[in-house]
């Protein structure tokens, strides 16, 4: 039950309260240490290994670290409980990811493009500034899909098998990635062991999550657009996702944006260049809640079977 509990609690207050804003989150501390370790190390010769020694570093000292608080805790099982719970609910980010999501469409739909482009800033890497409003909507759908890979599955996966101190190394990787593993000049070399770290670590999680969508909305368009462009994107996992939601929803995704001052041009995923609206929004909280829910049984179903059999 150590392993049952906490994962139903963490999704409960994930599902009820979100990531409230005031609470201090262990994704914040990670951000902090790799801004240190960035300061200090991106600089002079041999970036690609030091960038690597960073990585490596902070994820072994990440999981070693929960490990170990995990394991002094274990004398007092409800200390544990507590423990597990919090950073289960820490590492999933349904809730709130969804909430950004709305506010983009709210602030469009009722104070006008600058507010929603303005709003949009606060999930996306991309220069909002001159965005239409479509592109302004597509770029929250994309990030919906993409994000319930890996702000939601790929974390359930790594608890599933690592357990809390599992799920947090995934949050380290992928903040990694989110803050280093850019293809520009300054994190070219820097962050490369970073930006693999975390392909791999959602190769499985991303086809899952597409495979999941198009199950549970019972949509053969989507598992089409999935076998002909979820290898199109130029990221090795993003694409499968955003290629299931845009089957779902019948329409594109993709096209030129800028990212840190630099145009990137991705490839077209689907086939109707539709204007988007809110009910679309409301299909993909529908669909994420699906997927989160049915993962979560999932994994507290063998884990409970597991149990029974006294393993």
């Amino acid at each position: 039950m150590k392993f049952v509990l906490p994962l139903l609690l963490g999704y409960l207050l994930d599902l009820c309260i979100g990531d409230p804003k005031t609470w201090p989150h262990p994704v914040q501390y990670f951000g902090r240490l790799i801004q240190k370790g960035t300061q200090l190390l991106n600089k002079g010769k041999h970036r690609l290994l030091k960038g690597a020694f960073l990585a490596l570093f902070l994820c072994a000292a990440t999981y070693c670290f929960f490990w170990y608080a995990q394991h002094l805790l274990a004398r007092w099982p409800v200390a544990e409980y507590c423990f597990a719970t919090l950073f289960v609910f820490f590492g999933l980010a349904n809730k709130s990811l969804l909430q950004e999501g709305e506010r983009v469409f709210k602030a469009l739909d009722k104070e006008g493009l600058e507010a929603g482009r303005k709003q949009l800033s606060n999930i996306v890497g991309r220069d909002t500034r001159v965005l239409s409003s479509q592109q302004v909507r597509i770029a929250v759908l994309e990030s919906m899909s993409e994000n319930l890979s890996d702000g939601v599955v790929a974390p359930l996966i790594f608890y599933a098998f690592l357990g809390v101190p599992g799920m947090m190394l995934y949050k380290m990787i992928n903040t990694l990635d989110s803050m280093i593993g850019y293809r520009n000049e300054t994190y070219y070399l820097f962050g490369r062991v970073a930006a693999r770290l975390d392909d791999i670590a959602n190769f499985i999680p991303a086809r899952i999550t597409a495979f999941l969508m198009i199950m549970l909305y019972g949509s053969s368009r989507a598992g089409h657009f999935v076998l002909k462009y979820g290898s199109a994107h130029a990221s090795p996992n993003s694409g499968y996702p955003e290629a299931a939601l845009a089957g779902i929803l019948d329409c594109r995704f993709g096209g030129a944006n800028v990212y840190q001052g630099r145009l990137v041009v991705k490839p077209y995923i689907g086939e109707n260049d539709r204007m988007v609206n809110d009910r679309d929004f409301k299909k993909v909280k529908w669909i994420n809640h699906s997927v989160t829910f049915v993962v979560v049984i999932m994994i507290a179903s063998v884990g409970a079977y597991f149990i029974w059999l006294g393993i």
